[in-house]
């Protein structure tokens, strides 16, 4: 009797088990945004995607019982699901971080619209191209429009900070893809590539700074100077601030700055950090205490010290955890060059057409500080500065240009941007 009944609770949790294989979505509501994900269940286990955070394949393990009940415990974040089978749902809990909230599952996977993405066929061609530079080969796409010439304009694209591949691809957007795609319908040649390192695992990319990433910009326009007789830069981003940095050094003849960063690397951290303090409600005064304690360790950078991790004694408690763990990406090439980078001194030797462009809704480059920085600087060309209404950092038509939005917005790029850089490289590379 007992065999047989070991027998049935078996043959039902593999009939659960079954059931429940596939990918499953769900939406956790966080109050100010709805974050999606996603469990692929299978015989051999389980994977994790959270499509809002560009994250794939998050390894978990599973187990299934035989009233319908599973549990998830993806080790990786800290985090667990237990839910059980009723119906066509899995209904259960999401815990993460002393966190509890509920999360329904239904099957399919999260649907990511973005209907700027370039779909053939297309009225212009591609080339695969490649260059090197500090001993990396960096590998790109070339879009060329129709009745390309010599005396065609081409702009080198430029992605902003972190690793990213020639599309500048973030939560399925594409926005380098859309620009390109944009530019060739207007005439306008690009040369968009993979950042130095791109899908070698080995290269530590936080050990490269604005700086490297500049030189591998003037590796490519070297490369379209072969090609072309006019040849700008367009950046985003960090990419912004390096097709500034170019200008000024005379290697390009216009340059596009989107979202660029013309203030101090410091004050553009501190001011990401006292606004995201706010905004997660921590107190004024907390939040000033770790800003000021935040403030003193750029100051230890820009002498050249070490990060002054003694400064957390500043720090109140709850947030001390957060600060040590900045501090310590602080010691990292890339970020003590970010903390102690500023252009603004170099602006005047800028003598090439610039556009710059900003959306009032930016919560990383600060619209009004940085086109202000701009305005002021730009005295040796006529520079076109733009701020656009209710746009975002990634230049996104948004609602509080939080970062948390970029992955809810099924628009890539505002039309209203795309027209106003082909127009004016157009009308700036005229004969």
């Amino acid at each position: 009797m007992r065999q047989i009944l070991a027998t049935i609770a078996l043959t039902l949790i593999c009939l659960t088990a079954s059931a429940q294989e596939g990918s499953w979505k769900g939406e956790l509501d966080l109050g100010s945004m709805k974050l999606p994900l996603v469990f692929n269940f299978s015989a051999d286990g389980c994977t994790m995607d959270s499509p809002a955070q560009g994250a794939k394949g998050i390894k978990a393990e599973k187990t299934a019982d035989a009233d319908g009940t599973i549990k998830v415990t993806v080790s990786a974040i800290g985090a667990s699901y237990e839910g059980r089978l009723e119906g066509d749902a899995i209904k259960g809990t999401f815990k993460q971080g002393g966190v509890s909230l509920p999360l329904t599952l239904k099957k399919g996977m999260v649907e990511v619209k973005r209907p700027q993405t370039p779909k053939p066929p297309f009225p212009y061609t591609t080339e695969e191209v490649s260059f090197r530079n500090d001993g990396f080969t960096l590998n790109g796409t070339l879009t060329l429009p129709e009745g390309v010439t010599k005396d065609t304009p081409v702009v080198v694209m430029v992605t902003g900070s972190g690793q990213q591949n020639r599309d500048e691809e973030l939560f399925m957007h594409k926005p380098f893809a859309v620009i390109a795609d944009a530019l060739a319908r207007q005439g306008i040649a690009t040369l968009r590539y993979d950042d130095r390192g791109y899908g070698d695992k080995s290269v530590a990319f936080q050990n490269y700074t604005t700086v490297d990433f500049k030189t591998d910009a003037e590796a490519a326009l070297a490369l379209m100077r072969g090609r072309f007789k006019n040849v700008g830069v367009l950046g985003h981003s960090e990419g912004g601030t390096i097709a500034l940095m170019l200008a000024a050094e005379g290697k390009t003849d216009f340059a596009v700055s989107m979202a660029g960063m013309a203030m101090p690397g410091s004050e553009t951290l501190l001011k990401q950090n006292r606004d995201g303090l706010k905004k997660a409600g921590v107190p004024d005064d907390m939040a000033e205490a770790y800003c000021q304690a935040l403030g003193e360790t750029f100051s230890c950078i820009a002498e050249g010290k070490a990060a002054e991790t003694g400064c957390s004694e500043k720090v109140p408690p709850q947030l001390r955890q957060m600060f040590d763990k900045a501090v310590k990406q602080c010691e990292t090439p890339f970020f003590r060059c970010f903390v102690t980078l500023d252009i603004r001194a170099s602006l005047k030797d800028v003598k090439c057409p610039v556009l710059a462009i900003n959306g009032k809704k930016d919560t990383q480059v600060d619209c009004q500080q940085n086109l202000d920085a701009l305005r002021q600087g730009l005295t040796g060309c006529k520079p076109r500065i733009m701020a656009f209404d209710n746009l975002n950092h990634l230049l996104q038509h948004c609602t509080t240009g939080d970062v948390r939005e970029y992955q809810q917005i099924e628009e890539t790029i505002a039309p209203e941007v795309l027209e106003t850089i082909a127009k004016w490289i157009t009308e700036t590379t005229k004969p």
